[in-house]
């Protein structure tokens, strides 16, 4: 069928034919009309039917694909990060998008245009500003280009941004506290070196962070920085760290050079700071010598003589000495120039060689590179053959120098001496004016000063300034010849300048200069005489000898007196030398002058910011092969020239050589900063060198930090208050500071340093401290001093810094006034906080005590010595204003007991000294706890299943091990409280205090194990570590050379326990969570008679019990009589009471045969006889017989005479066995008001009985909702109840119980008595005890049978194929045997005595016989005439097997004790009288086979009781369901209800009726107690006849007691097992139902509805007692 509508056209015919495996094509047209989707179909039929094929035409449209998020990577605060994703147009349309999205979130390309199916890469940039969390919706509306109505997709944008955080760490250092130093200390470093310091730039955060480090903003102007770094900006990944080396390169001797370098990060909270510092050293030079004597010399000779130049420092030093060495002088030195390595000397030669004989001295400067020059004193005498002057000594320089500087003339000075006699010659033959010594002899010129005078012909007018005038000069003491020279030499080449010498002295002087031959220099004349006070010139003629050549030489001449002072042959005046630096060059005109390669450095020239005379050095190095001239140019700056002194000025430099330069100058203030510029000529030409000098006076500047003011938070008055402030120097000056604060300020405040020098640069932190005297504010101004520290006391300033604090008062308080730390273990120690709060002002400083106090009143201890539980970290502290801080404390309690301790804090003031009295903050309480354990039940099985949990709980001492396990720990118990090997023995000697006998009872040869397993539980707080150890567990393991081969017989018999397990322990050891219980089972197995022991340690924390386990195995035919302990104690007794109670004492059968016992009533008998023939213990049955595996109960009556405690042993003997001494005690008491406030109970009766949950144990199929019953007291006659209930414990099978009442039938009454419990299922069971009419004290222990259903249908199947096989031997046979000589097995009907073998491991020390089993005579008689193989033999074991009677299931047994202790009714009311109305009085219960006399009630028991009350029930059913009934109860509702109260029958006494008569108990025989009890109940049978009624009367009383305690008791029971099934909750809270008010009119309906509500609650009480009774379920027990 072709498409429908007319939009789809096909031109296929109507009928396709296609063959198996073609296919056809079929074309289909769409020719739409408009935009729009269009849906139609083609139908095709065939043979098996019809198939549509849809057709759908779907309009294109725009349509991108992006991911629904982008988390961008995280990124740092001002940063950013970026990711990218993919944008995918899938539409088959060209698509423009355009993306929008708000900051910090960026995305690129904004916009574009997408082809069909085409990807854009979209780049998202993430900006952020603040550390957050970001989340943005990012939108792209997408479309055709200009379309308004575009779709649109969202992104959603996701980025977190953290702050950065950068450290700078120095690699070298591994000290944490000095990582992040805020400086780099460079040390002393010389001068022209560098060294570097590698820093780490380490980002410890997550995110990448961007740096820069350049040098922190200041106020101070650097000429040039010292310092450097590589690394000025660069990022470092979140973890990494990035090194930059910091160089440091001194240029100035003898300063400390200051940088800061600030660390700024991008986004970062703040900036980190690094000081860098460094301090440079210059050379230390010194000669080995400071005169050099040459002695006398004749003419024309030469003397050589050496001295060491030292250098000590770590620079290199460069030297020059002052001297023309070229042969223009007397004295020469070589070498003339050079340099000292850094510690280290060089030898250098001097030479005297003379012209004339003349004496000879001369002071030569030794000029040191950034250093004061040195002189050396060079002497000597020339002799000649003609004239022979005094020989010139060293001492004569000495006195000459004394005498100068004294400022005296040596002739007057030698004058004086001679005349006045007031002079002396010292040893060495020197003259010394009269109390004057030679190290007085000082000058007071500096170094520098002394070489600028030698230099400057001792014209300088700054260095005689102030001095007298000096002895000669000269004048000028620099020549420069820089004339044009002609072609050739001639006498018209030679050029001379004029030189001055001046004499100041008194007397006439000899001037004699020295001539070099050689020399193009020479002077005229060459000596002359010179008068006093006088001048004279000479002529310096400058006659090259070679063109083309540069010349300098230092022209000296030497003055002396010519007619020389004597004193006996000393010359006491040495001769003076002047010297004449002359330079000159011989080029020729238009010859082009050397070309000059030389080097200055430094390059500029700093002198100290003080206006005050400084010098400074610099090297001018000859660096080519050429000599080199020099002289200064002041043609450039003449003003600023002339400031600066050069020396020398002029002068000539060898190749390779250098010129130390010395520069002077006094800075002043309106100098230039940058500094200016000296130009050196080179070479008598055009080139020069330029040496900038900077030289200009700097104020005194010292920064204070918050613009001279200093604000302190408020103070606690008394304490201090310490804060930082920063003081800087801006200046380039080296300062000295003082702090001045006013005196009465100094209490207030006070600053550490007060005093200090601060470097150029540099910053200072300084510590003030502020103490308030009181309650007030302060504003204090100190005063800061600072002068430089080159001139101290001159140029001095100050400011001032204001102080501004207040004084208050601090309070301490704790947040919590009792801080409870719990419980903490004995010996260990726990870390506690207490908070402590200060809401004041201000910050607090306090100490800590605390006093200490045990809350056990059971505990004594002296406050005194008892050791401080409580200890503070830090007792001393200080909290800021309005913060918490926590104390941090450590509590190691030692020993077991409550603590209080009472925190007190008392106030500190600033010199830490307490100035308040203590005061309470708050109190911390601890308890100081062992790791307890304690046994809360214990359960029996395999051969001791049968014992009650009371006597199970005495055989293992339970009640002594719980004190144990309660008991304190020694101090030694908790220093060796880890478990560890320390014997060599086999049988490890046992110390613990604490021993304990574990008795298994005792049982025939191989019966079943004996089996108690002990629920142990944590009653504490804390964990508990536990481990049973065996003797092999503390034994050293030895090897086995050191074993020994001899054994005691206690380590045999251990060895034989240890290698046949006959004593397991499972599990050994394990852990206890508080509140945590866990069983162990203890097993001993009956394989070996005799007796076992083996002593096993129960290691606890800080405790080891010793448990002696002792186990008895008894032969078959044995009789045994097991005593649970061998003493007994009775239950106290009044010797008012005239019948005292029955107690019992348990004896029992362990062994396999019937036994009988007897007791010797001997022992009682005297007893008798020593209390005035009064029965004090007399038993009521002596003699009797125990059955196998049974309990017999020794009826003892207790009967005191006086009050005190009675002791009796007592023999009981076996018949055919031995006899047993067992020590019986009781007290006797006399005081009613001492026996009233104790609890009536028998000390034997009942168990231990722990107040927590108990559980079931492991394996355990019921369980018992209480496996205990104590009534306490009751009086006798009486009748109580309680209920508890019996949970089946499996998930999937039920559970078949019987309670057997056989052995207590007499006084207990369970109901329900049997029955079947489904899984998960409760029953409640209803305990009814019934006392005997005299009073006993009664211990009962009933038993509850219990078998699963799945084990009985397991029987039932096994007995069910035991009869059909049985049945199907009996018609059929078959014959196995080919000689059929052996014996066909028949079925047996009981199952041979066998002992089942106990499976042991595989590997054992000893091998035992495999047991003997009984075999019949003829199957011994078989097995002796004919030898069976194994296999047969195997064969009929398996057969004999197989034709066995299925045995029963044996049941579990439950126990259920019972406790009571009943009280004659006169004795009970007297001391209990508000509960005797709890009970109601009954005839005892009698036993079967005794007749009970008739009356009208006694049809109310037993069964037809039961049948009564079901008839009973079931009418009032059906009567309270009747509405005619309920509707008659209307009308009988106003009358009262009328019981007829029947006579009391003889068998219903009353309390008063049972009380028995007093009397004297005569003797301890079965007669008289028989006789008693018959004589008891007569009368008690007259009483009740003397007391019925005489007529029957109606009256309006009650209902029945009896009738409506059965009601009440069922109406409880159904409410007990709604509760227990969930359908009840007891534990809600009521809800009131307010009742509408009551009318006239309605009142007779509300009367009405009262009666309904009364007859429904009637009906449902009656209704309970048949839901609850179970259905009679037959238990199939044996």
């Amino acid at each position: 069928m072709p498409p429908v509508s007319k939009f789809f056209a096909t031109i296929t015919p109507q009928i396709v034919v296609l063959s198996p495996g073609t296919s056809f094509s079929m074309p289909i047209c769409f020719r739409p009309l408009q935009r729009c989707e269009y849906e139609d179909c083609i139908e095709f039929d065939g043979k098996d039917g019809s198939f549509q094929v849809c057709l759908r035409a779907i309009i294109p449209c725009h349509a991108l694909e992006v991911p629904d998020s982008v988390l961008l990577p995280i990124c740092a605060v001002q940063n950013s990060s970026k990711t990218k994703f993919l944008l995918k147009n899938v539409s088959k349309l060209q698509t423009h998008f355009q993306w929008k999205c708000t900051a910090p979130f960026q995305l690129s390309p904004e916009q574009g245009l997408l082809k069909p199916s085409q990807e854009c890469p979209i780049t998202a940039i993430f900006r952020p500003q603040e550390a957050l969390v970001y989340q943005k919706q990012a939108s792209c509306k997408f479309g055709d280009e200009g379309d308004e109505a575009k779709s649109c997709c969202k992104v959603l944008l996701q980025g977190l941004a953290k702050y950065p955080f950068i450290q700078l760490r120095d690699p070298g250092t591994t000290d944490e506290k000095e990582q992040c130093g805020p400086e780099l200390h460079f040390g002393s470093l010389p001068i022209g070196q560098s060294l570097q310091k590698p820093i780490e730039v380490f980002n410890p955060s997550p995110v990448t962070a961007s740096f820069s480090l350049s040098r922190s903003s200041s106020e101070i102007h650097l000429l040039d920085s010292e310092f450097s770094c590589d690394v000025t900006e660069g990022k470092v990944a979140a973890g990494g760290s990035l090194r930059a080396l910091v160089t440091y390169t001194p240029a100035e001797v003898d300063t400390v050079s200051v940088e800061y370098l600030s660390l700024k990060c991008s986004g970062a909270l703040n900036e980190t700071p690094l000081k860098l510092i460094g301090n440079c050293v210059g050379p230390n030079v010194s000669l080995t010598s400071s005169v050099l004597d040459f002695g006398c010399v004749e003419e024309g000779g030469a003397v050589v003589q050496t001295v060491e130049l030292v250098n000590s420092a770590p620079v290199e030093a460069f030297y020059q000495w002052d001297l023309d060495c070229a042969g223009n002088s007397v004295f020469s030195i070589q070498p003339a120039s050079g340099t000292v390595c850094p510690h280290s000397r060089i030898t250098l030669q001097a030479v005297y060689k003379p012209t004339q004989p003349l004496p000879h001295h001369r002071r030569v400067t030794c000029i040191i590179l950034h250093r004061d020059p040195i002189f050396l004193d060079l002497i000597g005498t020339c002799h000649s053959e003609l004239r022979q002057p005094v020989t010139l000594k060293p001492e004569h320089l000495v006195l000459y120098k004394l005498c100068w500087y004294r400022r005296l003339n040596p002739q007057d000075t030698l004058t004086a001496v001679q005349q006045q006699n007031k002079g002396s010659f010292d040893r060495e033959g020197m003259l010394w004016p009269e109390g004057e010594q030679s190290d007085h002899a000082q000058d007071k010129r500096t170094p520098m000063e002394e070489y600028y005078e030698s230099c400057l012909g001792c014209m300088d007018p700054l260095s005689w300034s102030s001095l007298s005038s000096p002895p000669i000069s000269v004048e000028p003491s620099e020549l420069q010849f820089n004339q044009v020279v002609a072609s050739s030499l001639s006498t018209t080449s030679t050029s001379s300048q004029p030189v001055s010498i001046t004499n100041y002295t008194t007397g006439k002087l000899r001037l004699v200069w020295t001539a070099t031959p050689e020399s193009p220099f020479t002077v005229s004349p060459s000596s002359c005489d010179l008068a006093p006070l006088k001048s004279t010139s000479f002529r310096v003629t400058y006659d090259p000898k070679q063109l083309n050549t540069l010349h300098g030489v230092q022209l000296e001449c030497f003055a002396y007196y010519k007619d020389s002072p004597q004193v006996e042959g000393c010359l006491l005046c040495p001769p003076w030398c002047v010297t004449v630096r002359v330079i000159g060059h011989s080029f020729q005109q238009g010859k082009e002058h050397f070309m000059p390669r030389c080097s200055l450095q430094p390059s500029r020239v700093v002198f100290p910011a003080l206006g005050v005379l400084s010098y400074r050095t610099a090297l001018f190095r000859n660096c080519g092969d050429l000599p080199l001239s020099f002289r200064l140019d002041h043609s450039s700056t003449p003003a600023l020239a002339e400031s600066v002194s050069v020396v020398p000025s002029c002068g000539l430099i060898q190749p390779g050589k250098h010129q130390i330069l010395t520069l002077r100058t006094t800075p002043s203030e309106d100098g230039p900063k940058q500094g200016f510029s000296l130009h050196l000529q080179l070479n008598a030409a055009k080139d020069t060198k330029k040496l900038t000098v900077v030289s200009v006076v700097e104020k005194l500047c010292i920064s204070l930090e918050g613009d001279n003011r200093l604000h302190f938070q408020p103070t606690a008055v008394g304490s201090r208050t310490r804060r930082s402030h920063h003081i800087r120097n801006l200046c380039r000056v080296p300062l000295r500071f003082q702090w001045s604060i006013p005196e009465p300020d100094q209490e207030l405040i006070c600053v550490e340093p007060d005093a200090g020098e601060l470097h150029p640069n540099e910053s200072s932190v300084q510590i003030w401290s502020f103490s308030p005297l009181c309650e007030k504010s302060y504003t204090l101004t100190p005063t800061l001093s600072f002068w430089p520290i080159q001139t101290p006391g001159c140029n001095e300033s100050q400011l001032t810094l204001e102080v501004v604090g207040l004084g208050s008062k601090g309070l301490i308080e704790a947040e919590k006034t009792v801080v409870d730390v719990g419980d903490i273990l004995v010996g260990s120690c726990q870390v506690i906080q207490v908070p402590l709060v200060n809401n004041s002002p201000c910050p607090v400083s306090f100490c800590l005590s605390v006093q200490q106090m045990l809350l056990d009143e059971d505990l004594t201890y002296d406050p005194g010595t008892e050791p401080k539980a409580l200890r503070f970290d830090c007792e001393r502290e200080t909290i800021v204003s309005h913060s918490k801080v926590l104390l941090r404390s450590t509590v190691r309690p030692h020993r077991r007991a409550q603590y209080l301790w009472t925190i007190s804090c008392q106030m500190l003031n600033s010199s830490g000294i307490v100035c308040s009295p203590p005061r309470a903050v708050c109190e911390v309480r601890a308890k100081s706890v062992f790791p307890t354990l304690r046994v809360i039940d214990v359960c029996g099985g395999g051969s001791v299943g049968r014992l009650s949990k009371v006597h199970l709980w005495k055989l293992f001492s339970l009640d002594s091990l719980n004190e144990h396990m309660r008991s304190n720990t020694s101090p030694a118990g908790l220093a060796y409280r880890t478990t560890t090997r320390n014997s060599l023995s086999s049988s490890p000697s046992v110390f613990a205090k604490a021993t304990l006998d574990c008795n298994f009872s005792a049982n025939p040869m191989n019966s079943k194990s004996s089996v108690f397993v002990l629920m142990f539980h944590n009653p504490g707080s804390i964990p508990v570590d536990w481990a049973f150890l065996f003797p092999a567990d503390q034994k050293l393991e030895m090897e086995y050379w050191a074993e020994t081969a001899q054994f005691s017989s206690t380590e045999l018999s251990q060895m034989k326990v240890e290698d046949n397990h006959l004593f397991v322990i499972s599990p050994r050891s394990g852990t206890l969570l508080p509140g945590q219980q866990r069983a162990v089972q203890f097993t001993y197995s009956h394989d070996f008679v005799g007796t076992d022991r083996f002593p096993v340690t129960l290691k606890l924390y800080g405790r080891e019990i010793l448990l002696n386990l002792e186990g008895l195995t008894l032969e078959k035919d044995t009789p045994c009589l097991h005593f649970a302990s061998r003493q007994h104690v009775f239950t106290s007794v009044s010797i008012e009471d005239c019948t005292p109670p029955k107690q019992v004492y348990e004896l029992n059968n362990c062994g396999a045969v019937p036994l009988r016992y007897e007791v010797d009533v001997t022992a009682l008998a005297q007893l008798q006889v020593d209390n005035f023939n009064h029965p004090v213990l007399v038993c009521l049955n002596p003699e009797g017989e125990v059955l196998p595996g049974k309990t017999a109960m020794l009826e003892w009556i207790f009967s005191p005479l006086e009050a005190k405690v009675y002791h009796m042993d007592v023999s009981i003997s076996v018949q055919g066995g031995d006899s047993t001494l067992v020590r019986f005690e009781g007290c006797g008491f006399d005081s009613p008001t001492l026996a009233s406030t104790k609890p009536f109970k028998c000390s034997d009766t009942e168990a231990s009985e722990p107040c927590v949950k108990r559980g079931p144990f492991p394996g355990q199929v019921v369980f018992l909702s209480e496996d205990s019953v104590s009534l306490g007291s009751i009086p006798v006659c009486s009748r109580s109840s309680r209920i508890f209930f019996l949970t089946n414990l499996s998930h999937t099978d039920s559970v078949h119980y019987k309670w057997d009442e056989q052995s207590c039938q007499q006084v207990v009454q369970i109901r329900p008595e049997k029955g079947v419990l489904c899984p998960e299922e409760s029953a409640l069971c209803v305990l009814t005890f019934t006392s005997t009419d005299y009073p006993t004290c009664y211990q009962l222990d009933v038993t509850c049978q219990m078998i699963q259903e799945n084990a009985l249908t397991q029987h039932r199947d096994a007995l069910q194929s035991w009869e059909e096989e049985k049945e199907r031997r009996q018609n059929d046979f078959t014959l196995t045997d080919k000689n059929l000589t052996e014996k066909q097995g028949v079925l047996m009907e009981e199952e041979p005595v066998s002992v089942p073998v106990e499976q042991r491991p595989p590997l054992r020390k000893y091998k035992t016989l495999p047991p003997i089993f009984f075999r019949s005579c003829c199957e011994t008689v078989g097995s002796i005439c004919t030898k069976m193989t194994k296999a047969e033999r195997g064969a009929q074991r398996e057969t004999a097997k197989s034709l066995r009677r299925p045995e029963p299931p044996q049941p579990a047994l439950l126990h259920l004790g019972l406790t009571a202790h009943s009280r004659r009714p006169v004795e009970y009311l007297a001391r209990l009288p508000e509960q005797h109305r709890r009970f109601q009085a009954v005839r005892p219960r009698q036993p079967e086979g005794t007749s009970c006399p008739a009356g009208p009630l006694s049809t109310t028991h037993g069964l037809e009781r039961d049948l009564t009350m079901h008839v009973l029930t079931s009418l009032l059913r059906d009567i309270l369901e009747d509405p005619a009934f309920i509707f008659s109860l209307n009308a009988l509702s106003p009358r009262p209800i009328i019981y007829q109260l029947l006579p009391p029958a003889p068998d219903s006494p009353t309390f008063s009726q049972l009380a028995p008569d007093p009397q004297i108990l005569s003797g301890g025989t079965g007669q008289q107690k028989e006789q008693r009890d018959t004589a008891d109940s007569e009368g008690a049978a007259g009483r009740w006849r003397d007391n019925s009624p005489t007529q029957s009367t109606v009256l309006a009383e009650h209902a029945p007691a009896d009738l409506s305690e059965d009601v009440l008791l069922n109406t409880l029971q159904n409410l007990m097992m709604e509760a227990v099934r969930g359908e009840l909750i007891l534990t809600a809270h009521p809800r009131a139902v307010t009742l509408p008010p009551v009318c006239t009119r309605s009142r007779k309906m509300s009367k009405a509805m009262a009666r309904s509500e009364k007859t429904e609650r009637m009906k449902r009480n009656l209704q309970g007692h048949k839901s609850q009774r179970p259905a009679n379920i037959p238990f199939p027990l044996r």
